[in-house]
């Protein structure tokens, strides 16, 4: 009992100090694991023994027999889940074909480049090596989602981390699990044929499953056939239940069936979609603090100290320095991603919780077995998933700004409601080359907004959560265009200083604007009207248009002669270097900026 409650304890201590430190929290809980395990046994503990003993010894222990390995396994299933509930298919128009290249050509260059040099390096069996290169693969959502959070990057940039990240995890699974059973079977000369067999199998029955039981959920939901209360804790039991059934089809099938099913649940119409994210959310990170510290508590001394040697700084440097810069150009090769990029990408490549756990499980079936070398195994991926994590928590965002993808200026624009008004706003913005994202705690604005094609997300703003939203890791200005005036002065106080670098702004209340008590130094989007007229007039005319001017003077003609019609409402002011300015925010250096190329963009009827 002590041991359970201590891992739970350490494990969220851990996570406090990664958020402190902002830093990914998979390196306390491996430091904190190897401390209680290993460390403990070797120089802490007279009697030789951990201070945590995952596995049952005859004495002490958590786990009897297999029963770690089967948590790890569940376990693993739920975070990935989670991690598939994120993943908009709206974030790859531009890189999607570069995320699937590096999830398959890429993976190859890893899975062979990697084990050549494990091979001449360790003097281990071509099976092993290869079994050692596919648990590689993976560069884990736990610790890649951190890492984005506290980079402003390049949208492009952290969305194909962000995908690689979850969806390079089954796949790896996949082919440590094929490999091992090659080793199982004593490479037999059948074994190919059987392994195509078996592929085919985990690719069916786990689409096949995470598809259909995504849907099935998302029906029940929606129809209300599963109460409130219920509702989470019963998409839990369906995950697991997918999970299971899958496995019991095809063998490590179940990995791939709980990706599937989050990405489909996560890019479908689900009302309760954000509740049921922050409550995967929340398991994922219990999970993952538990799970790191079982993990390296398991670890050996004795297994620790076979790293003791160059070869293992040298295979460390290979794979980080050569191996994932390969795999990375090719897959990226003639995508728009700059060399710049490029370079980022390769650099940031941590390993995570799938490698870690399938290597304990595997290392330890195969010392059973006596093959030789199988000691190697889980101290070597161990020592990638350390090295890496800690490598790219400590100079991840220094490599950022040396490669020039670091965000100096952030030009995304969040918008607070999703209203009439901030969708053809948006819609303008968007056609204009802005990334625009909108936010709203109305869940049919926000599908409204997705119907168009314009990014929204079902959100409180009294929460906290929307800061730590790895995607608007790009936004510079805000702007809070609700029908509510206190919500709207509470969302740029709130967060104008994380989105709102470049401007924040809010639409002015009705007293504001007959009293006169508001001007440009209040940061408003508009003098002239508020919520309700914008809502009127874009039900009579839901149009923004663009009406050239030749210089100042005819811009402040216009200008007022728009806001004198009713049914006329000015919103920018766009130069000819096509830079959009709200215009209560022009300035005397912006006013020198118009010419006869500028344009004023205006809602409403249009001039005649």
């Amino acid at each position: 009992m002590v041991e359970l409650a201590g891992i739970i304890i350490l494990g969220i201590l851990a996570q406090w100090v990664a958020w402190k430190f902002k830093i990914p929290a998979i390196l306390p809980l491996i430091l904190i694991g190897l401390l209680v395990g290993p460390i403990a046994a070797e120089f802490i503990n007279e009697d030789g023994s951990k201070w945590i003993e995952p596995i049952w010894n005859g004495k002490k222990g958590l786990f009897p027999g297999e029963g770690l390995f089967y948590f790890v396994s569940l376990a693993i299933s739920i975070i990935l889940f989670e991690g598939g509930l994120t993943l908009k298919r709206s974030e790859i128009r531009n890189v999607g074909p570069v995320i699937t290249k590096l999830i398959t050509v890429g993976a190859a260059v890893t899975f062979f480049g990697a084990a050549v040099i494990a091979h001449y390096l360790f003097n281990l069996s071509w099976d092993l090596c290869f079994l050692f290169s596919g648990l590689i693969i993976v560069t884990g959502p736990t610790v890649i989602t951190p890492i984005l959070r506290n980079i402003p990057l390049k949208r492009d940039v952290s969305t194909v981390l962000k995908w690689e990240g979850i969806l390079i995890d089954p796949i790896g699974a996949l082919v440590a699990v094929l490999v091992f059973e090659f080793i199982s079977v004593g490479g037999e000369v059948g074994f190919t044929k059987t392994a195509l067999i078996e592929f085919g199998k985990i690719v069916l029955f786990g689409t096949t499953f995470g598809f259909t039981f995504a849907h099935a959920l998302v029906f029940a939901i929606n129809k209300k056939f599963i109460p409130h209360y219920l509702l989470n804790v019963v998409s839990l039991s369906v995950v697991l239940l997918v999970f299971i059934e899958s496995e019991i089809f095809a063998h490590e099938s179940g990995l791939l069936a709980v990706v599937v099913m989050g990405m489909v649940i996560g890019n479908s119409k689900l009302d309760n979609i954000k509740e049921l994210l922050y409550f995967k959310e929340s398991l994922s990170v219990l999970l993952i603090s538990i799970l790191f510290i079982l993990l390296a508590a398991n670890i050996n001394y004795q297994d620790l100290m076979l790293l003791y040697r160059w070869e293992t700084l040298a295979l460390f440097l290979l794979v980080v320095v050569v191996i994932r810069p390969i795999a990375v150009f090719v897959s990226a090769h003639g995508s728009k991603l700059k060399t710049n990029e490029k370079m980022f990408i390769s650099w940031v490549g941590p390993r995570g919780i799938v490698a870690a756990g399938i290597a304990s499980l595997f290392g330890s079936k195969l010392r059973a077995s006596g093959v030789e070398g199988a000691e190697y195994i889980t101290p070597l991926v161990f020592m990638i998933v350390l090295g890496t994590v800690l490598l790219n928590a400590t100079t991840a965002r220094i490599f950022a700004k040396i490669s020039g993808v670091f965000l100096t200026k952030s030009e995304g624009i969040l918008i607070i409601g999703a209203s009439r008004v901030s969708r053809l706003v948006a819609q303008y913005l968007i056609d204009n080359g802005r990334h625009v994202v909108l936010v709203d705690s109305n869940q049919n604005n926000v599908q409204e907004a997705e119907s168009m094609g314009i990014e929204a997300h079902t959100e409180n703003i009294y929460s906290d959560t929307l800061k730590d939203n790895v995607e608007f890791s790009d936004i510079g200005y805000l702007l809070a265009l609700t029908g509510n005036a206190d919500i709207n002065r509470y969302a740029v106080e709130k967060f104008g200083a994380q989105f709102g670098e470049n401007g924040s702004f809010r639409l002015a209340s009705k007293a504001e604007l007959e009293n006169g008590s508001i001007s440009p130094e209040d940061g408003v989007f508009t003098l002239s009207d508020d919520f309700n007229n914008l809502m009127e007039v874009s039900e009579t005319y839901p149009n923004i248009h663009e009406a050239q001017v030749k210089d100042l003077e005819s811009y402040n003609a216009l200008l007022e002669s728009i806001k004198a019609d009713k049914d006329q409402v000015p919103l920018f002011l766009k130069t000819s270097k096509d830079v959009i300015h709200i215009i209560p925010s022009l300035d005397d250096d912006v006013e020198k900026e118009i010419d006869s190329k500028s344009k004023l963009v205006f809602l409403g009827k249009a001039l005649g």
